[in-house]
């Protein structure tokens, strides 16, 4: 916030009627003024997590050919960590990075989706955290890769979500740290490769997850990337 100081002026005006100088009341002015208190600006207001997530989020008008929305609701796995049912509890990170909610102890997070076409689709999941949160949620997210090889099923609200691979993959360097994996699934007999980015610079992480919706839907096999398009933006604005 830039502060700009009045600078007042006196202009003293000299009468020389007798031969004597006369300055009004200037000096008595100009020493209550320097008695007052200096004026003190209105303290900044502060910018929750939340707002700050918004802020740093990418918006259509950042990355080139794509749309990017809010997500919708009606097509959420969960609604939060608390819904979401494992068969295997260290695999959890997983399930949370996979299905567009917060990994670890978040203070806020929000899910944009950004798409080419009508296929392919990534979504990119900012969360904040307090200090040091971040670290901890990156090292649980790396953890559940190293240790959820075999695979693993997620359950919420009556939908079952069974991954029957995880594997780590080489991450484009980002942020203060990043990771890659990619996962297997198995829908109405076709198999569908996932893939999954994540990348925390301070206290932030963002997540991206890319999905063929509409060869899950049609039952047809895919493999989708993340887009590098969308990563690229959104690490250019977390810093």
């Amino acid at each position: 916030m830039k502060r700009h100081a009045a600078l007042a002026s006196c202009a003293l005006s000299i009468a020389v009627l007798t031969g004597l100088t006369a300055c009004g009341s200037g000096d008595a002015e100009t020493d209550a003024a320097a008695d007052k208190p200096e004026a003190t600006a209105a303290p900044a207001k502060e910018v929750s997590p939340a707002e700050r997530l918004a802020k740093l989020v990418i918006t259509t008008a950042d990355v080139e050919g794509h749309q990017v929305e809010e997500n919708k609701e009606e097509f959420l796995f969960a609604k939060s960590q608390d819904e979401v049912t494992l068969d295997k509890r260290e695999c959890a990170p997983l399930a949370y990075a996979m299905n567009q909610l917060p990994v670890g102890e978040p203070q806020a997070d929000l899910t944009r989706v950004a798409s080419k076409d009508a296929n392919a689709f990534t979504y990119v999941t900012l969360t904040a955290y307090e200090a040091g949160k971040a670290e901890s949620a990156m090292s649980g997210l790396s953890k559940a890769v190293d240790s959820c090889g075999g695979g693993f099923t997620a359950k919420a609200n009556g939908n079952t979500s069974p991954y029957d691979s995880v594997t780590a993959e080489k991450a484009d360097p980002a942020g203060d740290e990043s990771l890659a994996f990619k996962s297997t699934l198995t829908f109405r007999g076709a198999t569908h490769t996932v893939h999954a980015a994540a990348v925390r610079r301070d206290d932030v992480i963002a997540v991206y997850y890319a999905v063929d919706g509409l060869a899950i839907a049609q039952s047809t096999p895919s493999d989708t990337k993340v887009s590098p398009v969308v990563a690229k933006a959104q690490n250019a604005k977390l810093g």
